[in-house]
């Protein structure tokens, strides 16, 4: 019976040569992606910030209402069609997305490193990427084997291919897969297929290529049970991240909980966070999250 740990836990990501937090504070936060710098909303930097003057090659301006909306204003050259950055041996384009995003998601670095150590040593691992965006998660784990990369968006997934070749992995073991992620994880279990590693990264809310919608407080329980039925006592992890939503983490944790109590294991949560560059470095949390790992 896979073991849940009470103590929620920090997955804490550091700076690299193309991504760091600079500074956060009074609900922003300043980063640099390459040479540019950028600054965005982010309600949990409560506290001041470190430095009193920010320069930004671009800002986003939310709009009125907290589900969504605004705009970006930009004092710099940016280019409309993105710039190349580097994770490890993964290269992809950032970009300034109508969303506040910047084409990736940087706090998931430290969970790529997680999931390259459970399947250490393996070229073989078949994992699944549901709702995979712009694929960085999915290179990153083709290192270990086999890799099928969900998402309902088309453009996503081209973008994914794109960063595949700016990766000079065309040819890795990816299978690139336009799909509802419920209905497609649905489908595997009918399948009666089994992977050894998932990672899911479901929105709060969203749309499925047919129009179908997802609300993560309504679905997320049957599409966790759809999960576990693709993971056996041979399998190494499944890792849940949850973003934007009044939830806490010991919350998706018990959910776990309950779908894998009979796989042996461990079930740990928390959050997610990213460390300021330089001197009084802070921790700023950006997500929450559970995860089940065996061994």
């Amino acid at each position: 019976m896979a073991d849940l740990v009470i103590q929620p836990t920090v997955m804490a990501g550091e700076g690299w040569e193309d991504y760091g937090l600079v500074d956060s504070g009074h609900g922003r936060k300043l980063e640099r992606y390459g040479e540019r710098r950028f600054i965005r909303p982010e309600p949990q930097a409560m506290w001041a910030p470190r430095s009193g003057d920010w320069q930004a090659d671009g800002e986003f301006v939310p709009g009125s209402d907290e589900d969504g909306g605004g705009r970006w204003q930009f004092s710099g050259n940016v280019p409309p069609d993105g710039w190349p950055l580097a994770w490890e041996e993964v290269r992809f384009t950032a970009q300034c997305t109508p969303f506040r995003h910047l084409g990736f998601f940087p706090d998931m670095a430290p969970v790529w490193h997680w999931m390259r150590g459970q399947l250490a040593g393996r070229d073989d691992a078949q994992t699944l990427n549901l709702f995979g965006y712009t694929g960085v998660g999915s290179l990153a784990l083709s290192r270990c084997g086999p890799v099928a990369h969900v998402d309902a968006s088309k453009k996503s997934v081209g973008q994914a291919r794109e960063n595949a070749a700016l990766s000079g992995m065309e040819d890795a073991p990816i299978r690139w897969l336009i799909d509802d992620a419920v209905k497609f994880t649905a489908r595997e279990v009918r399948r009666e297929r089994r992977y050894d590693g998932i990672i899911l990264d479901p929105p709060k809310f969203g749309r499925g290529p047919k129009g179908e919608t997802w609300r993560i407080e309504e679905g997320l329980p049957g599409l966790i049970a759809d999960c576990r039925r693709l993971l056996d006592a041979e399998s190494r992890f499944l890792f849940l991240t949850v973003y934007a939503v009044r939830m806490s983490s010991l919350a998706i944790g018990g959910l776990l909980a309950e779908a894998f109590a009979d796989l042996p294991g461990k079930i740990e949560h928390g959050d997610l966070a990213v460390r300021e560059d330089g001197q009084g470095a802070r921790l700023l949390p950006t997500a929450i999250f559970a995860r089940w790992s065996h061994p």
